[in-house]
């Protein structure tokens, strides 16, 4: 719990933005156009994982250097400046440009921590792990951002059922990111309270330099992880972020049913991810992920089509609850094997340089790219074609990467 609790308020803060997308373009992005405004909206969303390898390779090095705890404590205390900015920061009616420019100010350091606070926080559970429940153990990293996800939509509902959309457009959005910095010093004092692992105080600690080219030459590892990566953040994204914006701008349900949506799919998540990395223990990771993806493959577009041919709150939660369990079963074999598969001198680096790369390209602009592409096309089922194509990203990299061999055994 100390460890995954920082990284809950990371995702936390990424899910606000984009429940609210639509408020916040309202807010610094006035255009005559609807559509323009909730691009730039989401744009200045994606914005922010630009940031993420830049942060994957600065504070990656200074976790490799330092150790895990300062680590996690430094990220922490990034991501809350960050949160405390944007929840505070006036709108473009009271600073004009100044306003726009600020939020992504806001949104790159936001960015610039979340590059290796998951790769922190995996690295430390797989360090602290119990012999041959690894899977299990890291897990529990994507599992605590479900957590955030439940919060961040029971949170969403409250303010959509009891203020107006004019009040939430002015000033209600701002409720759950105030909700969020209020917890930043009980996260700080669990985080403190951390000790060192046993495995980084045993290695000799490799210098800034040494940590860099060593990261270069194993430049295939790096690439191979975000093929990998590609999948889990897309299929993210996708099915928390996204749903909210999907369900109200495309679908034109009410937002509290999209809310309630999201709030099983964190359920879901939250359930799956552990159970499938207790299985990736024991069938190891390579079969869980074929078949995560392959099935993502064969389904994905099939219903979508499905929910956009009729929608209705039935059709997406049973959509978009399936699109979860593709995520969570996923995810609870790929994180502990992109732990796995990276050299131990550069595993915190490598892990979210690989991570923070897939994230930038691909995952973070995942809502900004869904709505482009049903606005060019027409076609309210293309965000699958996105998912299809990250799940043969997964599916590659799955096939030529080589994984530890005693995570290859079979029952």
């Amino acid at each position: 719990m100390r460890v995954a609790a920082g990284n809950a308020l990371e995702m936390y803060d990424f899910q606000i933005f984009g429940y609210y997308a639509a408020a916040i373009a309202r807010t610094y992005f006035p255009t005559g156009s609807e559509f323009a405004s909730l691009m730039l909206s989401l744009s200045t969303f994606g914005a922010g994982f630009l940031m993420r390898p830049l942060g994957a390779v600065v504070l990656g090095a200074y976790v490799d250097h330092r150790g895990r705890r300062a680590g996690l404590l430094l990220t922490l205390s990034l991501m809350a400046f960050g949160t405390l900015s944007i929840a505070c920061l006036p709108g473009y009616a009271t600073l004009g440009l100044a306003a726009p420019l600020l939020l992504l100010i806001s949104r790159l350091v936001q960015g610039f921590s979340a590059g290796v606070e998951l790769g922190g926080v995996s690295v430390y559970l797989s360090e602290i792990a119990t012999p041959g429940r690894k899977g299990f153990f890291v897990s529990w990293q994507a599992a605590s951002q479900q957590v955030a996800v439940m919060i961040a939509a029971l949170l969403g509902m409250a303010v959509v059922t009891t203020l107006s959309t004019d009040q939430i457009s002015a000033w209600g959005w701002r409720i759950p990111l105030l909700a969020g910095c209020a917890l930043i010093p009980v996260l700080l004092y669990l985080r403190r309270s951390l000790e060192e692992t046993e495995s980084f105080l045993k290695r000799r600690h490799p210098g800034v330099q040494e940590i860099m080219r060593s990261l270069a030459s194993n430049w295939r590892i790096v690439v191979l992880g975000m093929m990998l990566c590609v999948m889990n953040t897309v299929s993210f994204y996708l099915v928390t972020a996204y749903t909210p914006t999907f369900g109200t701008q495309v679908l034109h349900l009410s937002s509290a049913a999209a809310l309630v949506v999201t709030l099983c799919v964190g359920a879901c998540n939250l359930t799956v991810i552990p159970i499938s990395g207790a299985l990736s223990d024991r069938v190891g990771r390579k079969p869980v992920l074929f078949a995560s993806t392959i099935t993502a493959l064969l389904t994905a577009y099939p219903a979508l089509l499905w929910l956009t041919s009729a929608p209705s709150f039935g059709r997406l939660m049973v959509v978009e609850l399936w699109l979860a369990l593709l995520f969570g079963s996923y995810n609870g074999g790929m994180v502990v094997l992109l732990t796995e598969i990276m050299p131990p001198d550069v595993r915190t680096t490598g892990f979210s340089v690989a991570y923070s790369l897939a994230t930038a390209i691909f995952g973070g602009f995942t809502p900004a790219i869904c709505t482009y592409l049903i606005h060019v096309t027409g076609n309210k089922a293309m965000p699958a074609l996105w998912l299809n194509f990250a799940a043969v990203c997964g599916l590659s990299a799955a096939l030529l990467v080589r994984a530890p061999r005693q995570t290859e055994k079979l029952l």
